[in-house]
């Protein structure tokens, strides 16, 4: 059984689809930096395509986003051929997730900004009744 470990990033949003049985699966695209840097100044990349299965695959999605940074262990990875838009042949490699965790250093979200707070007025305080404010109680007891 061929396994990948490693630091990658998430290549685009996650995609969870659910097979016929019921069971939840995420299609996530790892991008994993390795060897030298080129004349470019950049690392060549290698594409993976992991399969997130159960609960994990609903629960995760929300925080797999694209630029999102992951450590991720893959079991069963292998090589899948498949038919490019321009009709040839690629392949890639495939393999289903077995661990992962959020590194940090995705891409920041726009958030709206926060709104201002208003002041809040305290209310004028009240002063009790001269006569110790019993008068209006009802002298039956609830219980």
């Amino acid at each position: 059984m061929i396994q990948i470990f490693g630091l990658a990033r998430i290549g685009r949003d996650v995609e969870v689809r659910n097979t016929t049985g019921g069971d939840a699966v995420a299609s996530v695209s790892l991008a994993f930096n390795y060897g030298r840097k080129g004349d470019d100044g950049k690392k060549p990349t290698q594409w993976v395509d992991g399969a997130l299965w159960g609960k994990r695959a609903e629960v995760l999605a929300p925080y797999l986003t694209k630029g999102s940074l992951v450590t991720v262990a893959l079991e069963d990875a292998h090589v899948e051929t498949f038919r490019k838009a321009d009709g040839t042949e690629g392949v890639k490699l495939a393999g289903r997730i077995t661990a992962i965790d959020l590194a940090g250093g995705g891409q920041p979200q726009q958030q709206a900004p926060a709104p201002t707070p208003k002041p809040q007025q305290r209310p004028a305080p009240q002063r009790a009744p001269a006569g110790g404010g019993f008068e209006d109680m009802n002298d039956d007891v609830p219980f």
